[in-house]
């Protein structure tokens, strides 16, 4: 079984022994003995060939089929993503995250990956779905990658759809600030957010929005 853990905050080491998934092109080193093949279908190995066809459309249809890797072997596997910031979360068991795609590196074959629909960010480049992990077996842990350092709040709060990378609980409320200053081009550039109304729960985003909106105005 692996075990991932943070080295010098932009590298992940995945550690043991078995298998583990990882975004393509992850790796930068290891010591050891690994081989690693481009998952075709599913990462969810106990799955019906059916209900792994049905995942794969999914993830496409929905844009959060990131080409993923599985990694077999023993020893020490470094992965890294372009030097960005590397978080590392351990799910209790049968706890769900959800994760932008892009942020996903890495995850343990302790958790069963796919999507879910979350009918809201239309406007952003968040988008109606997100991927989705959820802790099935021993040691479910997830590696996501942001730029900068993670800010790491507690719900209820509510953030920028376009800096917002991980969280977990249910889904969040799509809010918004649109009034007809917003068509006049007098709007504060922060009309739709995402609002985590739950309690204790938790959510995590990158000090770097990505680029999107509507940007609607009269000159």
């Amino acid at each position: 079984m692996f075990s991932f853990k943070n080295h010098q905050e932009l590298t992940c080491i995945a550690e043991g022994d078995g298998h583990f998934f990882a975004k393509l092109g992850a790796m930068v080193a290891y010591k050891g003995n690994f081989t690693s093949e481009k998952v075709l279908l599913d990462t969810n190995s106990n799955q019906s060939i059916f209900k792994s066809v049905m995942n794969l459309a999914a993830r496409k249809l929905s844009g959060e089929n990131i080409p993923i890797m599985k990694v077999n072997g023993s020893g020490s596997y470094y992965m890294a993503n372009r030097a960005q910031h590397i978080t590392i979360i351990t799910l209790q068991p049968g706890q769900s995250i959800g994760v932008e795609g892009e942020n996903l590196l890495a995850f343990t074959e302790g958790c069963k990956y796919g999507v879910r629909f979350m009918g809201s960010g239309v406007i952003s480049q968040k988008g109606m779905f997100t991927s989705n992990l959820t802790a099935i077996g021993n040691n479910p842990q997830v590696v996501i990658t942001t730029n900068g350092n993670p800010i790491i709040l507690e719900t209820p709060c509510v953030v920028d759809p376009d800096a917002v990378v991980c969280w977990t609980g249910p889904d969040p409320n799509f809010k918004t600030d649109v009034n007809w200053k917003t068509f006049l081009g007098q709007t504060s550039g922060e009309s739709y957010m995402l609002e985590f109304n739950s309690q204790g729960e938790t959510v995590i985003i990158q000090p770097c929005e990505r680029v999107s909106g509507l940007n609607v105005a009269i000159d």
